[in-house]
């Protein structure tokens, strides 16, 4: 089973692992396209304001500008580690036991916009770059990534369960993928959209594939395994699940 994550667009900074190694990340078929991305980010960091421009920061976040000049040389962390946010908050990697952490570091992927895709355990710097941004002389991401990671995604053996954004899902399409929709359900049984609690719902998904040793191969073992755990999960068949949670207050 592969939990694909989408990633944040704030990064703990630091780190104590050795500097970049792009050969050295999951999918290394992916090193001509990372490296072609990582040396632009760093030539565009010498111009602060086209920056600014293309990653759309402002003067009070250049800062992130000075994490990209170093991404060949700054420390890195583990994806798992590296990501911050509601999402990460809510899979709270560095509380499970070591089997579980094992798990996750096997199971749970991030999508990203610099890398393509990583592994829970990946040795990643800081950085910034999101899915809609465009960089000065080069093609849309959607236009490098999905040529290059679609068949790495399309070649996973097993279950996939595709937690990403719809920007960054839309870099690389996962044919066959379980999807999750999260609703809220008023006393009135009335249904809306989860919005601003989306990612600590999926968060705490991610935690409990990570953390269980069960390993399901299709849509309906995935059911199961959610429902098992006292969450209401509705399937109307395909790949589609739908996580209902009770609206705020109610």
């Amino acid at each position: 089973m592969l939990v694909l994550l989408p990633p944040s667009e704030t990064k703990h900074p630091g780190g104590d692992g050795p500097p970049l190694d792009l050969a050295a990340l999951t999918a290394p078929e992916l090193t001509p396209v990372r490296t072609e991305l990582v040396e632009a980010l760093v030539k565009l960091a010498d111009d602060v304001p086209a920056s600014r421009a293309a990653l759309g920061l402002s003067p009070k976040q250049d800062d992130e500008i000075e994490r990209n000049a170093a991404l060949w040389t700054s420390p890195t962390l583990p994806a798992l580690q590296r990501y911050t946010g509601v999402l990460y908050d809510a899979l709270d990697v560095r509380s499970l036991t070591r089997a579980q952490r094992a798990r996750a570091d096997r199971r749970l992927a991030v999508g990203s916009a610099l890398f393509g895709v990583v592994g829970g355990a990946d040795l990643v710097p800081a950085y910034r770059l999101s899915a809609g941004s465009t960089l000065p002389g080069q093609p849309t991401l959607r236009a490098l990534w999905k040529p290059a990671l679609s068949p790495v995604l399309a070649a996973v053996d097993g279950l996939v369960v595709d937690l990403r954004s719809g920007s960054y899902a839309a870099l690389a399409p996962v044919p066959g993928a379980v999807d999750l929709q999260v609703l809220s359900e008023r006393p009135d049984g009335t249904r809306s959209v989860v919005s601003h609690f989306n990612k600590a719902h999926k968060g705490r998904v991610a935690r409990l594939l990570a953390a269980s040793t069960a390993e399901p191969v299709d849509v309906v073992g995935l059911r199961r395994l959610l429902r098992r755990a006292g969450l209401h999960v509705e399937h109307d068949g395909g790949t589609a699940l739908t996580l209902v949670v009770p609206a705020p207050g109610a």
